[in-house]
């Protein structure tokens, strides 16, 4: 037994020296053990790994037993869920309207406001949703009725519409004469664009005087009413105190000494803040809201089709580049009569970026707003009567036009975008300022060189746009007097750059307001507030 157990270690030594493992414990020897009588000790590991992935899955079945039931349970009653969640935001708000009314009803008059318009809407959407189909099914009669006979009562609404025009022009003129001339002007740019028109038998005459008539309607509220006065005053209130935030940004950037004295760093980052605050809205679906409602009136009174409707009612509140930006899907298939609608209505009206840097020269901020909303129905009037309506449109009557939104995930991305695309406006603005006001200044002395070769003091381009532009300046209302600054303001937006117009007429609101006199010898230092 010894000498057996001595040849076995020597083979098990000699093996080892030579190199060669012992085969029991070589992978063939393994598998040979496998196949003879299998291995109970890799068995009993692979059973206990078994057994412990199957209590760990089991226990994590357990411990997410309750969420799985509480995630089905809220997917079965989503929507009950969600009416709960509306209901207690709604009485939480409530309560809070409640207490701010109580608290200070005057203080609280613009959350009135507000509540009212948002409540007024939410109603309107559900009525409409709910009982729209049952009410129309029920005035349907009425409403074929009503388009029988809408033939002679369109006759009698346009009569009792111009004698009710007619006899309150002569009533409000006989007060204010001056204003006859602004009528005569107003008649005057009506036929001189019509003599200028591309088809003169295809003028939609319904477009035109709705148009025209919207936008009397809308400034006899803004101008002649109380109220009107009053909501565009706030408004315009509101928007400068909103501006006014812009300094928080501006002036840990630039300083507080720079933001007073520098031009570009007082007025240039408002265009920043706006064009942020803008892209929120857009990201929020506020603008988008905004505009559909606008151009549904628009769309209705004046009969023109939705995608050069949407854009004019974009461009009250985005720029000239960005209003077609909306309708990007159907740019493609417009008539040319649309497309010219399109680019009349970015002309017409004010960039709301834009108008904040206009409000911080110290241009009024509610003329400006009622300016720009007067301008939309106008410009779509203007450009149907010089450029009517020839070709057949592919979205007449068409209700399915949707705007066109962002690809932001959040409004945190929305605010970032808005704030970057802006840099280029805001580059922009300051190398126009620049390059334009340098022209003009190198245009007025070459002028004067020309004019002093022949006696004539003074020659500049101001001085020329007011001798040409002095009639159309007083036909548009402007006094006899101050004709002459309105025709170079004019002139200056028309030819040149209408942000160093602005400019021009922000230095003489500011002259009037510091109590300068009215003139400076031959030179007429301020125009009167009209």
């Amino acid at each position: 037994v010894a000498h057996l157990e001595m040849e076995g270690s020597q083979i098990s030594l000699d093996s080892l020296e030579k190199g060669v493992d012992n085969p029991a414990f070589s992978s063939r020897g393994q598998e040979r053990l496998r196949e003879e009588g299998g291995d109970p000790c890799g068995e009993s590991d692979e059973e206990r790994k078994r057994e412990r992935k199957g209590r760990f899955s089991s226990c994590c079945r357990k411990v997410l037993r309750p969420a799985s039931k509480a995630k089905s349970f809220c997917k079965a009653h989503a929507k009950v869920l969600r009416r709960i969640g509306l209901g207690l935001l709604g009485v939480a708000y409530l309560s809070y309207f409640i207490a701010a009314c109580w608290l200070d009803f005057q203080r609280a008059l613009a959350l009135v406001v507000m509540t009212a318009v948002v409540a007024f809407f939410t109603l309107w959407s559900l009525f409409k949703t709910h009982c729209g189909p049952k009410v129309l099914l029920l005035l349907s009669p009425a409403w074929k009725c009503f388009h029988k006979s809408w033939r002679w009562l369109r006759w009698m609404l346009c009569a009792a519409i111009l004698g009710g025009l007619v006899a309150w022009l002569v009533l409000d003129t006989s007060r204010n004469p001056e204003q006859l001339v602004s009528l005569a002007g107003f008649c005057f740019l009506v036929l001189f664009l019509f003599a200028c028109s591309k088809h003169h038998g295809s003028v939609s005459w319904r477009a035109v005087f709705w148009g025209l008539g919207l936008q009397f309607l809308f400034g006899l509220f803004v101008l002649r009413t109380t109220p009107g006065m009053q909501a565009f005053q706030w408004l315009g209130d509101q928007i400068q105190f909103f501006l006014g935030y812009t300094t928080a940004g501006s002036s840990f950037v630039f300083g507080k000494a720079l933001i007073e004295e520098v031009f570009a760093f007082q007025t240039l980052p408002i265009v920043v803040f706006f064009s942020c605050v803008m892209s929120i809205l857009y990201y929020l679906g506020v603008m988008q809201w905004l505009i559909v409602k606008i151009s549904w009136l628009l769309q209705v009174s004046m009969g023109t089709t939705p995608t050069e409707t949407l854009s004019v009612a974009g461009n009250i509140f985005v720029g000239q580049t960005e209003a077609p930006l909306l309708i990007r899907p159907y740019l493609a298939d417009m008539t040319r009569s649309e497309v010219h609608a399109v680019m009349t209505g970015g002309f017409a009206t004010i960039a709301g970026s834009v108008m904040g840097a206009y409000i911080s020269f110290g241009i009024d901020a509610a003329s400006l707003i009622a300016a720009s909303v007067m301008a939309a129905p106008c410009a779509l009037a203007m450009a149907k009567l010089v450029y009517p309506e020839v070709e057949e449109s592919k979205f007449k009557g068409t209700g399915s036009i949707r705007l066109s939104r962002g690809e932001e995930q959040n409004i945190l991305e929305a605010a970032s975008n808005g704030a970057a695309a802006s840099v280029g406006l805001v580059a922009n603005i300051a190398a126009n300022l620049i390059a334009f006001l340098a022209v003009l200044e190198f245009i007025n002395a070459a002028l004067r060189w020309f004019g002093e070769m022949v006696d004539i003091e003074g020659l500049t381009f101001q001085v020329i746009c007011s001798y040409v532009l002095m009639p159309v300046a007083f036909l548009m209302g402007a006094d006899w007097a101050d004709s002459p600054l309105v025709a170079e303001l004019l002139g200056i937006k028309i030819f040149l750059n209408e942000f160093v117009a602005y400019q021009q007429l922000a230095a003489y609101k500011k002259n009037r307001l510091a109590g300068l006199e009215e003139w400076d010898g031959s030179r007429k230092q301020w125009i009167s507030v009209r």
